[in-house]
């Protein structure tokens, strides 16, 4: 395997590995911290997803078989957490900055798109680790 493959693989995994654990973590801090981490958090979002796609495309070209059916299921609930930590936590950051939202309003909604982001990329791991095991 080519050191460049390697190199993106690794990126793929650390990319993904920051967007989970700071999501948990400002879960845990019930929202504080967000405005500073959003954007990272959702540049390490893309970077995750368009090089899962990119691995996905060289490393599994012939099918679907249990292997990518997991790897699938991971990928999907990665992109729903992506979906609900953009609504939820950078909807609500947007609308708190513009004023058209009560800061404890948007504090329930960051802290809901925190802790259900978390649970999905969890999910997403254990499905992508896993996928190696089925």
């Amino acid at each position: 395997m080519p050191y460049w493959f390697i190199a993106l693989y690794l990126l793929h995994i650390g990319a993904g590995l920051y967007w989970m654990g700071s999501s948990f973590l400002v879960a845990q801090a019930r929202g504080k911290g967000a405005e500073a981490q959003f954007r990272p958090q959702m540049i390490a979002a893309g970077l995750t997803i368009a090089l899962g796609l990119f691995l996905w495309r060289r490393m599994h070209p012939a099918g679907l078989g249990k292997m990518e059916g997991m790897l699938g299921l991971g990928a999907a609930f990665a992109l729903a957490a992506a979906g609900v930590q953009g609504a939820l936590v950078g909807g609500s950051l947007r609308r708190l900055r513009k004023g058209l939202i009560a800061e404890d309003r948007a504090r329930i909604r960051i802290r809901l798109g925190y802790r259900v982001g978390a649970a999905f990329l969890a999910v997403a791991l254990l499905s992508m680790v896993g996928s190696y095991h089925v």
